[in-house]
């Protein structure tokens, strides 16, 4: 898939846009904190490109927080696509009704 026409245009615009991120993280951040949302993560403990340290401060601030390193890498999809897809479907299936709206927390 990464060969079809037209993706490398697109994976060089989103590597090109990354460096926006970062100054955006303090009110990411304070997001979390003010709103708690539930909040699922899935991260390659291998991944090369974004390695599993930078997954770990994503614990400091929400309560609801569903935490899972895959013995993966980059392309934890392309591994292990199967498990990221029951766990996200468990984790939607706790936190959004079947009408798409919210579930009230526990």
């Amino acid at each position: 898939m990464l060969d079809r026409k037209g993706n490398d245009e697109i994976q060089l615009d989103l590597l090109l846009s990354y460096g926006s991120n970062p100054p955006l993280y303090t009110p990411w951040q304070e997001y979390f904190r003010k709103y708690q949302p539930p909040m699922l993560i899935v991260w390659g403990r291998n991944d090369q490109i974004f390695p599993a340290a930078g997954a770990e401060p994503y614990k400091r601030d929400p309560n609801n927080l569903e935490f899972h390193l895959l013995d993966a890498g980059h392309f934890a999809l392309e591994s292990d696509g199967d498990l990221i897809a029951r766990r996200m479907r468990d984790f939607l299936g706790r936190h959004i009704g079947g009408d798409g709206t919210k579930r009230s927390q526990k």
